[in-house]
């Protein structure tokens, strides 16, 4: 099962916990997911598995802000401030709050990057709010390597995270949204 399969938009999440805990997922309309993901290949280098903001040069990041920016897409981050919840809840917050908008905006599948300490979690709250949204979207989990995709919202998280010029160059393609309590 693919994110990109069927009919609907595809949607690629990954998060940042750098300040404030992020949950960001870019969106592509299914035509647009291979050349996407082919450019996303090209940015890989030699030796590299995958693409990862924290781990490149500051020349780097630019080139892959620039790129991401050129890929036809919409993002989403879902921002939970540091107000005495745990990161468990935040990111549970996130994850509701992400899959209503999702299942709310027609889209058919979602790709979160793998963390096997949370992924029963996050397959359970998923299952929980489509539920109670009387929704259905096909969810997966895969680590960046499997998805190249996951670097997009990995590339904006990070940006939005680190502020200043870095999120000058990225709020164009970002609506961010606060989920409270």
């Amino acid at each position: 099962m693919g994110a990109s399969s069927g009919t609907g938009r595809a949607a690629f999440a990954d998060e940042s916990k750098a300040r404030d805990y992020l949950l960001a997922a870019t969106l592509l309309e299914p035509g647009d997911v291979g050349a996407a993901r082919n450019l996303v290949r090209s940015l890989v280098l030699p030796g590299q598995h995958r693409l990862h903001m924290a781990k490149e040069s500051d020349g780097r990041r630019r080139m892959i802000l620039d790129a991401v920016a050129s890929i036809p897409s919409s993002t989403t981050i879902h921002r939970a401030p540091k107000d005495g919840r745990s990161e468990v809840d935040r990111r549970a917050a996130c994850l509701r709050a992400l899959v209503i908008d999702l299942t709310r905006s027609g889209c058919s599948g979602l790709c979160l990057e793998r963390d096997e300490t949370l992924e029963r979690r996050d397959r359970r709250q998923i299952i929980d709010t489509l539920h109670q949204q009387g929704a259905q979207l096909r969810h997966r989990h895969a680590t960046a390597r499997e998805e190249p995709l996951l670097a997009l919202p990995d590339a904006l998280a990070w940006a939005w995270a680190k502020g200043g010029d870095w999120r000058r160059r990225v709020t164009h393609l970002i609506d961010c949204r606060t989920v409270a309590r």
